[in-house]
């Protein structure tokens, strides 16, 4: 059986699924540093627009983090070819001047990318699992979780969007 064309995907496929994210969005994010323990929430306001013909969407989003600015820049993807949504991320906070590339598979009616990264003055990678959950049309719930070397997983963060706008 072939793989179907980015023309099929875009119509009802995995590429159409990303394009439903597209619009401006409003909400909050709730960050944890530690297991059950919240370290803060925050107004956040987020932007998602295709490039490349619908190709991949960015994700443009800014807010704070403890009083302090907080933007970043995302690209979600879906690979035909090896049939895995992909994501590259950046921030001001998390990432410093590194860049985070994850991918992974389809989960409930969204998807979960996986991506590591390492942490200043330690020799070991710490995972990084992000789930992008669209509720309805109008609601995407964003979660992502740390993942220690040893395997434990913490919830991160959580951004919860609302559609304030359609591009």
């Amino acid at each position: 059986m072939s793989k179907p064309s980015f023309i099929d995907s875009q119509k009802n496929g995995k590429h159409y699924q990303l394009n439903q994210l597209i619009g401006e969005w409003e909400g909050s994010t709730k960050t944890w540093f530690e297991p059950d323990k919240l370290t803060d929430e925050s107004p956040w306001r987020g932007k998602m627009y295709p490039i490349l013909n619908g190709r991949f969407i960015a994700h443009e989003y800014h807010g704070s983090l403890q009083g302090k600015p907080f933007e970043g820049f995302a690209i979600y993807g879906y690979d035909l070819s090896s049939d895995t949504f992909q994501c590259t991320w950046v921030d001001s906070f998390h990432m410093s001047t590194a860049m985070m590339f994850s991918e992974g598979k389809p989960v409930n009616n969204g998807f979960s990318v996986l991506g590591s990264y390492n942490v200043p003055g330690m020799n070991q990678r710490w995972g990084w699992r992000t789930e992008i959950e669209p509720v309805n049309e109008n609601q995407i719930i964003i979660t992502s979780y740390n993942i220690s070397p040893q395997g434990e997983e913490a919830k991160g963060i959580e951004t919860i969007y609302h559609r304030i706008g359609g591009l």
